[in-house]
């Protein structure tokens, strides 16, 4: 049975898969979400003996039915090749009681790499599915892994043209590097005064701006996005639980139906909401364990029923979860409010006009899976170094809230027998100066960047990755700083459109 789309805000028009991988944002502001999630048509014994690839096409056939066996293939296959440094593509590590899944050996070093390697294709694919014969120009806000990775994915793809706007004080040195020396002429990168929340906000007005969309169609152009509010974001993140499973199930680490926890360092909220999909698909996840970092918006809507983003927003050593609008969320509050778009639209009315809306008891009933938490700053370090001086098994900032927030689970659960897997975001390396100051500060406070990446390679025994290789000696290609209002006039610029 074909899986359609529609809007969380209005669910009278259906698209295909393509049509809402396309198109990135509904008219209405609202989020594309399939009108059922399908059961894996696989049994655990049959995905237990497939590759990632392999993995990627049983998933992905399923949820964007529209697309072809060889067409999907084609994009898998283009996707998850050697640009990841690991056959398996998203390894599995055992230490300390739990099973960190790594998503971060792609060409940028984060998770994003998972879905931005082949959202490119999937939406050439979909370009010419449509008869489209525009230039699809990307926008996207990053708060710093999305960036590079969609830039990675984008740079000299025919036909496409990408703008990543980034928060200029709110990305850690290498991130930035990462994009400011970003090669490809479709290519633009600016920094904006001000943080993500806003960054995403200028590009949602973007995307709903109407006038800004006829002047670009004269000109020969259509916005889409490459952020997770596209499905074609989505989508291919489901592929990595199922198959952590699958190999845990493989290696013998589980038996067969065993039930497994997941635990995902938070900001967007696109990442977990992956898990949760693959759970409805049929993976066999208990608790899925929501971490936040200080700005705790979502610890504290898993404990009230209430999302408030009128707080302070406060910089972190985990950036790439610095938000207090999680995009993705609402998704969840869809789908837990029984598909009713009315219900959402009031919501998603109170949260643009108030900041804040609360759920009802009913729908909070809904988010018995769920289990959230943060870890503070010193906790983050702690994490770090704790975890290192017991195993010398590094991980960055990100995965380090996810631990952090597992161990409180585990202690006011009692659930310390349930196998868990933790996802592990980023590489250390694109987070050197936090986790080496973390390990002892004292040591390496003095050091350069680079110092730390060459002495975080050598306590840690793991090869610098190509990724910072490159960045070493790179120029700087692109210095544009905008304010958040000036946002359209810069895209317009750099397409050549006033």
């Amino acid at each position: 049975m074909s899986v359609l789309y529609s809007s969380t805000r209005d669910d009278s028009k259906k698209l295909t898969a393509s049509q809402a991988i396309l198109q990135g944002l509904a008219e209405d502001g609202g989020l594309f979400v399939p009108d059922h999630i399908p059961a894996l048509d696989k049994s655990i014994d049959e995905l237990a003996n497939l590759s990632y690839q392999e993995t990627a096409y049983e998933v992905m056939k399923l949820l964007l039915s529209d697309f072809t066996e060889e067409e999907l293939k084609n994009c898998i296959n283009k996707a998850y090749d050697s640009k990841f440094d690991v056959e398996e593509i998203a390894p599995l590590v055992q230490a300390d009681g739990a099973y960190y899944l790594e998503l971060f050996h792609g060409s940028t070093i984060a998770f994003k790499d998972m879905a931005l390697s082949i959202l490119p294709h999937l939406l050439i694919t979909s370009a010419r599915k449509n008869q489209i014969k525009n230039d699809i120009v990307i926008l996207t806000a990053t708060s710093g892994d999305t960036g590079k990775a969609a830039l990675a994915g984008f740079a000299g793809v025919e036909g496409t043209k990408i703008v990543v706007f980034y928060p200029k004080h709110g990305v850690s040195p290498i991130q930035e590097k990462q994009m400011v020396t970003q090669k490809g002429d479709n290519t633009c990168v600016v920094g904006i005064e001000g943080n993500f929340d806003q960054a995403q906000t200028g590009v949602k007005q973007m995307f709903n701006d109407a006038a800004l969309k006829a002047e670009l169609d004269q000109a020969g152009f259509q916005f889409s996005s490459a952020n997770s509010i596209n499905i074609g974001r989505l989508v291919p993140q489901v592929v990595y639980y199922v198959y952590a499973y699958a190999k845990l199930y493989a290696n013998g680490a589980i038996q067969k139906d065993e039930k497994i926890n997941v635990v995902v360092p938070t900001g967007n909220f696109g990442n977990i909401l992956a898990a949760y999909y693959a759970k409805n698909m049929g993976i066999p996840i208990a608790k899925l364990i929501c971490a936040s970092n200080e700005n705790k918006v979502l610890y504290d809507f898993f404990q009230t029923g209430i999302y408030d983003r009128n707080r302070e927003f406060i910089l972190t050593s985990s950036p790439s979860m610095d938000i207090l609008i999680s995009s993705n969320l609402e998704r969840l509050i869809y789908r837990i409010a029984g598909d009713d778009v009315s219900k959402n639209r009031e919501f998603m009315g109170a949260l643009t006009k108030d900041g804040k809306y609360e759920i009802t008891d009913e729908m909070k009933a809904k988010l018995a899976d769920f289990y959230g938490n943060y870890t503070s700053e010193e906790e983050t370090a702690s994490v770090i170094k704790d975890l290192y001086e017991k195993t010398g098994y590094i991980i960055d900032t990100h995965t380090a809230v996810a631990t952090g927030v597992f161990k409180k689970y585990q202690k006011a659960s009692n659930d310390t027998n349930t196998k868990t897997v933790i996802a592990s975001t980023a590489s250390p390396f694109k987070f050197t100066r936090s986790v080496m100051n973390a390990i002892d500060e004292a040591k390496y406070d003095k050091m350069s960047d680079f110092e730390l990446v060459d002495e975080l390679s050598k306590i840690g025994n793991v090869k610098v990755p190509n990724a910072i290789e490159e960045i070493r000696t790179a120029p700087v290609l692109h210095d544009t700083v905008c304010e958040v209002e000036e946002m359209p006039s810069v895209v317009k610029k750099f397409l050549g459109i006033q």
